[in-house]
């Protein structure tokens, strides 16, 4: 791949990871997920970020920079906008390549640093508004943007452009191929950058959504032209567009979401699966989209997108000796973990011989704000009974997103 023209002085490198490797360790990509460094050259060169030392992605990067006549030695200034490794991986090698280098980051960045890499001369350390002038009219500016999503993490403002290296903001998964930009993009293609934006959101960004909003009223003030994230498609045409659409994910977390419900159901021999399609049908019979999935068959990751753009969330699971079923505790757990609140919620399940999922589901999502309705459970194996509830319920939990929705 060669580098890609952003602006003049302005390049972006990207390099796609394949879609094998679990993200961050647990996360499908089956589209892959692209990362992006970018340089900025006026009188002297600054490189932005760098790339994980994986499966030969440094060669990929250093070719990149030989298309515009450049190599690691010819960089005076590495701006470290975040430290974790998939954007700093390759740093030890890079680093002797270019032992001069000036590295500018921020107080906490440069701990990890030296926790990482072992690196403390000459490493200059930003305050929030700070800013570097590179010559020919280029200036960089700096903003903390803390926990999005890293305590460290701060974005780079170069003004002439207009541009916004986001870092891991309004990113995507996603790999770059011939098509870089979102003026570049057919309607399926932006589709699914925007669908893409909105599954790595819930896998990686959800639980700091607070932050998020801060992050962009701080930076309303800018004259953002291009945004320039660390993964995924670089916005140009409309930047607006993925600002707006990370402002609406973050106000997921508050509620209420879309009116919408996400049905997520496991079971061991077919009796909480009896119920799913009366479930679905009583939630439909109220005009509501609904989303099914089902665990373990479909991994979390994918999953958690669904649920965290819902307002309204049906939980089916049997009793599985005497606590949850294990495959929805784990999914479960994940939402605690990313912050899935105020919810509308139903759950339905057989209690087995014993019960007790409900007692444990209970206790996991104390804290979440989640508003129950009455579960539906049963011993052994479902009634007419429970069927007809299933579609009761159904409809009454999809009557409440409405109204919630609705405010």
């Amino acid at each position: 791949m060669k580098a890609v023209k952003i602006n003049e002085g302005i390049h972006c490198l990207p390099v796609n990871l394949s879609s094998y490797k679990l993200f961050e360790g647990m996360w499908p990509i089956p589209n892959g997920i692209s990362i992006n460094a970018y340089v900025v050259q006026g009188e002297k060169t600054a490189m932005i970020d760098l790339v994980e030392d994986v499966d030969d992605k440094p060669a990929d990067l250093e070719a990149e920079l030989r298309s515009i006549s450049l190599q690691a030695a010819d960089i005076d200034y590495l701006i470290l906008n975040h430290m974790e490794p998939d954007h700093t991986g390759w740093l030890g090698t890079f680093h002797e390549q270019n032992p001069g280098l000036a590295i500018y980051t921020t107080t906490k960045a440069a701990n990890l640093l030296k926790s990482f890499y072992g690196i403390e001369q000459n490493v200059h350390v930003l305050k929030d508004g700070d800013t570097l002038d590179l010559g020919a009219g280029k200036v960089l500016h700096f903003y903390e943007t803390p926990n999005i999503h890293w305590p460290e993490t701060m974005m780079t403002f170069e003004e002439s452009s207009g541009t916004l290296f986001s870092c891991d903001a309004f990113g995507s998964y996603g790999t770059l191929n011939n098509v870089y930009f979102d003026d570049q993009l057919s309607t399926e293609q932006h589709d699914f950058f925007i669908n893409e934006a909105l599954r790595y959101y819930a896998n990686i960004v959800a639980s700091f959504s607070t932050f998020v909003t801060r992050g962009i009223k701080k930076l309303a003030g800018l004259d953002v032209k291009i945004i320039a994230p660390s993964h995924g498609i670089i916005w140009r045409e409309n930047p607006q567009a993925i600002i707006d659409s990370y402002q609406r994910f973050a106000g997921y977390m508050n509620g209420p979401a879309e009116p919408e419900v996400t049905v997520v159901w496991s079971s061991m021999y077919g009796n909480t699966e009896r119920l799913v399609n009366n479930i679905v049908q009583g939630v439909r019979s109220e005009g509501l989209p609904v989303h099914v999935h089902r665990v373990p068959e479909e991994h979390v990751g994918v999953i958690l997108a669904s649920v965290w753009k819902s307002a309204g969330l049906i939980v089916g699971m049997p009793t599985y000796e005497y606590e949850m079923f294990p495959p929805m505790a784990w999914a479960l757990d994940m939402f605690r973990r990313k912050k899935i609140l105020n919810k509308k919620v139903l759950r339905f399940g057989s209690a087995g011989w014993s019960g007790g999922a409900q007692k444990e589901l209970t206790a996991l999502t104390e804290k979440l704000k989640w508003d129950f309705l009455e579960p539906i459970e049963w011993m052994g194996a479902p009634t007419d009974t429970e069927m007809q509830l299933a579609l009761s319920q159904g409809k009454k939990l999809a009557q409440e997103v409405k109204d919630f929705c609705a405010g």
